[in-house]
């Protein structure tokens, strides 16, 4: 049977739903759109600007790996405070983070499209200026979506760069402090199984971050963000079933992972690809200082690996009980 939204909703809840309608499209079909525009203005009587931003393109191709390029007013658009309240998103401090320093956010955990670390790194609407004064963030994200034309610029507008290394060590050895970049440290195999109640995370063989922080020096950050995972249902697809290994095939192949997930309408509460309007709430915990060493060994790693680990646990242990997560349910590493 097919719960249909009722007639009489208040604006502010269809402005919402707007808004997260236009989020949605922009993850899968904004790319599309956008390197189709491309080719038929470079087949149309307008072939000459397609030509001109092609020479653009390759001028700016290290763009994404320098930072980006942020609009403060792209991020203050009012169609991101709508979207934040549908959830809502919620970010939250739990210590002050010295200016001085660079940082980078292990985000966790990866979910199906990280609606939270988009709304609360992505956009002004979660006060992190406000929260974090002097810090810039960056949310890193595949490097394939960063050659796709005109949509490469619409997301750095919103401080998105690329997750490739030279990208990240760029912001981290950046003099004076200042930067955050945040990582999905689980990643595109992560989502494959992000669906509710789901307390996994790929983090066991996940060591390359510990070893860029390690590199330039950048503090460690945990952050999880309870309530991510309850966003979308997805389909079966345990380790070792056909449609698993078609997934997995496809992420080693593209870098891109393609969990097939539903949710909920525009109009009815059944079926689609919208969230569901679960709270999210994104928590910071607290910095674990770093030591630079540029060439750092196994073993420097691995103890640092650790105490991240142990800081993450911290961070879930003593939050979980105020988001809805049972006293009996623990984080899982994988």
């Amino acid at each position: 049977k097919i719960e249909f939204a009722p007639l009489h909703v208040p604006l502010r809840r269809r402005l919402q739903t707007a808004a997260v309608v236009q989020w949605v499209f922009s993850f899968l079909a904004l790319a599309q759109v956008c390197l189709a525009a491309f080719v038929l203005l470079c087949l149309s009587d307008w072939w000459i600007v397609g030509v001109l931003y092609a020479g653009w393109l390759y001028l700016d191709r290290d763009t994404p790996l320098c930072g980006g390029r942020r609009s403060q007013w792209v991020r203050s658009w009012s169609v991101w405070t709508y979207f934040r309240d549908y959830f809502p998103i919620t970010l939250i401090k739990t210590v002050d983070l010295d200016p001085c320093h660079n940082y980078l956010f292990g985000f966790h955990p990866h979910g199906v499209l990280v609606a939270g670390g988009f709304g609360s790194f992505c956009t002004q609407a979660s006060g992190f200026s406000q929260m974090f004064p002097g810090l810039t963030p960056y949310l890193l994200m595949l490097p394939f979506w960063f050659r796709v034309p005109f949509f490469r610029d619409y997301i750095m507008c919103g401080g998105l760069v690329s997750s490739e290394k030279a990208s990240a060590s760029y912001l981290l050895s950046r003099p004076g402090g200042g930067h955050a970049a945040v990582v999905a440290v689980g990643g595109a195999p992560e989502s494959l199984d992000a669906r509710p109640g789901a307390l996994t995370l790929q983090l066991l063989q996940r060591k390359g971050f510990i070893k860029l922080a390690l590199k330039h020096g950048a503090w460690l950050v945990p952050v999880f963000s309870f309530g991510e995972n309850e966003l979308f249902d997805q389909m079966e697809n345990p380790a070792g079933s056909t449609l698993r290994r078609l997934q997995d095939r496809l992420q080693r192949t593209m870098g891109v992972a393609l969990p097939l997930f539903h949710a909920r309408g525009v109009f009815q509460y059944s079926f689609g690809l919208l969230p569901y309007r679960k709270p999210i709430y994104t928590v910071v915990g607290r910095p674990i200082p770093v030591v630079q060493n540029s060439c750092p060994s196994k073993e420097d790693i691995d103890t640092l690996h650790t105490l991240y680990m142990e800081g993450l646990m911290q961070l879930f242990e003593e939050n979980k009980k105020h988001y809805g997560i049972p006293e009996d349910k623990q984080l899982k590493f994988i």
